[in-house]
């Protein structure tokens, strides 16, 4: 005769001491995963800025990423809401424009060059 055991889970909304993320479920985002990865790890470490920093890189040290992450943030969400051929084609437009631009900069400064030979 076997014993069957009663398991109870449960599952409670309190906080605790850890920050709402302003009600942002993890997989509402990835960026709100890695926010709160990057908090863990700031909060386990407590990193501080190397003293040779200036004041500047001092002050923004601490919200430097929170600041990268919102702008990833709203980059992804304004891609999320258009249309994919034309956030494919944004995506293409700004990975082109480095290689275009840097080839039109050899091109010309080539030709000064041989104007000047």
């Amino acid at each position: 005769m076997r014993r069957t055991r009663s398991v109870n889970i449960r599952a409670t909304r309190e906080k605790k001491g850890r920050d709402n993320y302003d009600g942002k479920l993890v997989d509402e985002n990835m960026i709100v995963l890695r926010m709160r990865i990057k908090d863990m790890k700031m909060s386990e470490t407590s990193q501080m800025p190397p003293s040779d920093w200036m004041e500047w890189e001092k002050r923004y040290f601490g919200d430097y990423n929170e600041r990268v992450f919102e702008g990833v943030e709203l980059l992804q969400m304004c891609l999320m809401n258009t249309r994919p051929c034309l956030a494919i084609g944004m995506v293409a437009l700004v990975a082109l424009s480095l290689p275009i631009s840097a080839w039109v900069i050899i091109f010309n400064v080539r030709g000064v060059v041989l104007g000047f030979i």
